[in-house]
């Protein structure tokens, strides 16, 4: 592999540093009434595009709160259900091991998809954000990966040439968007193959 100096590690959130489960979410909600929590993966499943909406910043966190209170038969007061629908993450310990490490040497920047609400009543209060130099998050800067726009945010913000830039997220099509503009990047799959895959760039 040919010699690259690199300036700046971009972490995806989401199945790379803290897993989710929106099961967990249904379990939660099922406990309240029963039946919400096949109502809950239902509206999930068949209204995904509600879900992208606010990722991006073009629905508001209230506007979608609205519409889980409709599924939810106002049951639920809203505070309540940001923090159920907020309740789906667990720390991948062994990725945030490395955090420490890596920012030694390393911009580190999160570039996510992700919402207001998951910030403010979840991830958003983990120690390890503390680690980041620069956090791009989608409904912030109104692109969501594998829009052009997120990975021009990053880039904006490192002010480093692309190819200094070490990528790391589960989904391919993201991955490949970072190469697309010039980006060195892998896809996580698990801890030991990154740690080669880091290895072997002289990365750690």
């Amino acid at each position: 592999m040919k010699k690259i100096k690199y300036s700046v590690i971009v972490f995806d959130l989401g199945n790379v540093l803290i897993n989710y489960n929106y099961t967990l979410t249904a379990n939660l909600v099922e406990k309240v009434e029963k039946g919400f929590g096949q109502k809950f993966l239902d509206f999930f499943s068949n209204h995904f595009d509600i879900v992208k909406k606010l990722e991006k910043g073009e629905i508001g966190s209230d506007d979608f709160i609205d519409k889980l209170s409709i599924v939810f038969e106002n049951k639920i007061n809203k505070n309540d259900i940001c923090q159920f629908y907020s309740d789906v993450f667990i720390p991948n310990e062994e990725m945030i091991s490395l955090l420490p490490q890596l920012k030694s040497k390393y911009k580190l920047v999160l570039m996510s998809n992700t919402n207001e609400i998951h910030k403010e009543y979840s991830w958003g209060k983990y120690d390890f954000i503390k680690y980041f130099d620069k956090m791009i998050l989608s409904h912030e800067v109104k692109f969501a990966k594998p829009e052009e726009g997120i990975y021009k945010a990053v880039m904006k913000f490192t002010q480093c040439p692309p190819d200094e830039h070490f990528y790391i997220d589960d989904y391919l099509s993201f991955i490949e968007a970072g190469k697309e503009i010039g980006w060195d990047a892998v896809q996580f799959t698990n801890f030991n193959k990154l740690m080669e895959e880091l290895k072997i760039r002289s990365i750690l």
